[in-house]
């Protein structure tokens, strides 16, 4: 059973805001994909407050949250994955870390390209 909200999808805009890797490509495409009109509003590196009702003013406003800390995770997941050594930092000084990375390349690695 259709609802009026099926029939009436591509009848309105939503636009999309959100900080950097808050996933709002990924919501665009599912939305697009459920027969919606999505758009990016590309308002985080704007200092004009009402970016998103100039460019695109929408029939609906989504605003996505994320923390910087899981930002930079989701941002960084290929690389930490492929690399060939993951360091914690946090507890370490500067010679610290320099000396384990050291440690690590001269005790031998794989030699397998990262992402190969």
């Amino acid at each position: 059973m259709e609802s009026s909200t099926d029939n009436n999808r591509d009848k309105f805009l939503i636009g999309v805001v959100g900080v950097c890797a808050s996933g709002k490509s990924t919501l665009i495409e599912g939305l697009t994909g459920h027969g919606y009109r999505a758009r990016h509003i590309a308002q985080e590196h704007s200092y004009v407050k009402d970016m998103w009702k100039r460019t695109t003013n929408p029939d609906i406003l989504i605003f996505l949250d994320v923390t910087f800390e899981e930002s930079l995770k989701r941002r960084l997941s290929h690389a930490r994955e492929h690399a060939h050594l993951n360091l914690d930092t946090t507890p370490l000084s500067i010679g610290e870390v320099l000396e384990r990375v050291l440690t690590f390349i001269e005790m031998g690695y794989s030699q397998t390209k990262p992402g190969a």
